[in-house]
């Protein structure tokens, strides 16, 4: 919610500002009570509901409950000049444990599951992203060939174009955007829709340019990274996190298969060690 509140209408801007300094009443109020008290009105409470995606006002007060309920809140700090190292591995290890808390509590049962099915079921899937998340494409690129899916990224956008031009509407692509505006990344879930193939996106919580474009929206903890963002290391690991997810949910599916490819994959990787060590003596 204020990751979004900028980007809110005004009634709805209204509501969520008075939610975020008075948690604790809000939650025990009705609709029409807290449209009410933001000076807006019932309806203006469900429209921030759906602006949020959530399923309802009810929804919503679960969601606030359980961030009042929540006992270990480490919060996102800051590197400072002059920090130890004791410190810094301190402050990096609370970051990435909030941040992958935050993550795991956005993802959509319903929306992942559905993206399970189209990745074990698609011909070819191509992963694209720019920059830090184009790292991400590329780890899961990684992983997913270990199962002989076959996987792509490409971080030059004609490449993906060109790719996507042969995709067939069993295939799937994935857009990956941790701001949710890279207008390239866009733009190819655009391509794919028109062409028919199922699109996939990775955003932080919100809607983007990005998430118009996709048939199914999956989310990262915003991760709040301040002034020092130490080359997207939080909203890194966030990514990290749903490919690893998406990735073990594809390989638990087809799991007898998977493990016959994982134990082939790691031969040839021996095969190829031993090789190596051989041409050194």
């Amino acid at each position: 919610m204020n990751e979004m509140l900028p980007s809110l209408p005004p009634s709805e801007k209204k509501i969520a500002d008075y939610i975020l300094k008075n948690p604790e009443s809000a939650i025990s109020l009705t609709a029409k009570e807290l449209g009410k008290r933001s000076e807006t009105s019932g309806a203006a409470v469900i429209r921030l509901c759906k602006s949020l995606n959530l399923k309802g006002f009810h929804d919503l007060k679960i969601r606030i409950a359980g961030d009042l309920q929540s006992k270990e809140e480490y919060g996102f700090r800051d590197i400072n000049p002059d920090e130890t190292s004791l410190s810094i591995i301190d402050k990096m290890t609370n970051n990435s444990i909030q941040t992958i808390r935050e993550t795991a509590q956005l993802i959509d049962i319903d929306q992942l599951q559905a993206g399970v099915k189209w990745m074990s079921e698609a011909s070819k899937i191509l992963f694209i992203g720019i920059g830090a998340s184009g790292m991400i494409a590329l780890d899961a690129v990684q992983k997913f060939i270990r199962i002989n899916k076959n996987a792509y990224a490409f971080e030059d956008m004609h490449t993906a174009a060109i790719v996507i031009a042969n995709m067939k509407a069993r295939d799937v692509v994935v857009g990956i955007s941790f701001s949710g505006e890279t207008i390239e990344i866009a733009n190819m879930l655009h391509l794919a829709k028109k062409r028919g193939v199922k699109t996939i996106s990775l955003t932080k919580y919100g809607k983007w340019p990005v998430t118009e474009h996709a048939d199914i929206k999956l989310y990262t903890s915003t991760t709040r990274e301040p002034i020092f963002r130490s080359g997207a290391t939080s909203s890194r690991i966030a990514q990290l996190q749903v490919m690893d997810i998406l990735f073990m949910s594809v390989a638990a599916v087809q799991y007898p298969v998977t493990m016959k490819h994982l134990d082939e994959t790691r031969d040839a990787v021996d095969f190829f060690k031993q090789g190596c060590e051989k041409i050194k003596k």
